[in-house]
């Protein structure tokens, strides 16, 4: 099996709650929420997409050549890669029949902890849609990172607690799903965070927590002060508020704001190893991905996985080797540059 028999697998499979695009850009899906498109129009996903492809990367071979290492190091955890899973939970109702967020989370997990990184899990209604993924992360020595939704301050202490016995690398709160209006209407809604309430559930556990969700410098420097470890430059994708501007665009206001004070990662938009490289040339410490995972499990179980880790990996190694960047510091803001 290869990555195109994967992908050729998973269009067979998901059918039209995704159609497997040549390019995942958002366009021919734009509006199907459920399922993987962005909301209303689109324009969120869609412009994640054309302003990472606007950033263009740098090639300079005149350098004494030496081996590359794309190794990085966050919260105490070595790992192959920068890049990890974003987490994706109700994936029946988005991607199809094919899994339930327990068979998905045990191959993206098992396949992403196969080729050296991790993966993110996800959080539901239904308390097997953050166990069963939970359990996949225990099963692989704790090393991913589950992601609570933006409950109540009790319900999310609770789900930090049984994060906690599975000795996980760290744990993340997707704040931006508060937008994700379905919760509500199904009976359980989500809640945006104040940086007080966001404080008692970072306060009651010693483990590091990754709000993901952030949009701008404000929004930075309110996790920092609630006690974050780490945030996510994200915008859920596109998926809970139209006509957001692209994560790449305001990474680096957020960078000069707080690097070297958390740890900062992106989403959006995310699909090649150059993309890799142009957000860690401009400041985040990594990134993650999401749908082609969505794809590469429907299509290929934990091989999938694997599979398309691997891919991204062997192509973020080439931007290196083509730009003079040995390891990840090296990757610097001078190898990149926006297209006029």
């Amino acid at each position: 099996m290869d990555y195109n028999d994967v992908r050729n697998e998973a269009r067979k499979i998901i059918g039209n709650k995704c159609k497997v695009c040549p390019e995942c850009n958002g366009i021919a899906c734009r509006g199907q929420v459920p399922g993987m498109g962005g909301k209303g129009s689109g324009s969120g996903f869609i412009r994640n997409f054309e302003q990472l492809k606007s950033v263009k990367v740098r090639m300079d071979t005149l350098y004494e050549p030496s081996e590359i290492d794309a190794g990085i190091e966050i919260f105490g955890r070595k790992f192959k890669y920068p890049f990890f899973a974003a987490p994706i939970g109700g994936v029946k109702v988005n991607y199809g029949e094919g899994h339930t967020d327990t068979t998905y989370s045990e191959a993206v997990v098992k396949g992403c902890f196969e080729a050296g990184t991790a993966a993110f899990t996800g959080d539901g209604i239904p308390e097997e849609s953050f166990i069963g993924p939970l359990d996949a992360v225990g099963e692989v020595s704790g090393c991913g990172i589950p992601t609570i939704k933006p409950w109540d301050v009790e319900e999310a202490i609770r789900k930090v607690k049984l994060a906690e016995k599975r000795n996980v690398a760290a744990i993340a709160m997707d704040v931006d799903a508060a937008g994700l209006t379905v919760f509500a209407k199904l009976g359980k809604p989500l809640f945006p965070q104040s940086v007080e309430s966001l404080k008692k559930i970072i306060e009651s556990t010693e483990l590091p927590f990754i709000v993901k969700g952030i949009m701008t410098v404000e929004g930075a420097l309110k996790a920092k002060q609630a006690g974050a470890s780490g945030i996510i430059v994200s915008n859920h994708g596109g998926r809970v508020l139209d006509d957001t501007l692209s994560t790449i665009e305001v990474l680096p206001s957020i960078v000069e704001a707080c690097k070297g004070e958390m740890k900062i990662f992106i989403d959006g938009g995310f699909r090649k190893g150059t993309d890799i490289f142009k957000a860690i040339a401009l400041g985040a410490d990594a990134v993650l991905i999401g749908r082609p995972y969505g794809v590469a499990v429907y299509g290929g179980g934990m091989e999938g996985a694997k599979l398309y880790t691997e891919k991204i990996g062997a192509e973020l190694e080439d931007a290196m080797r083509m730009t003079g960047a040995k390891n990840l510091d090296e990757i610097t803001i001078d190898k990149v540059e926006f297209a006029k």
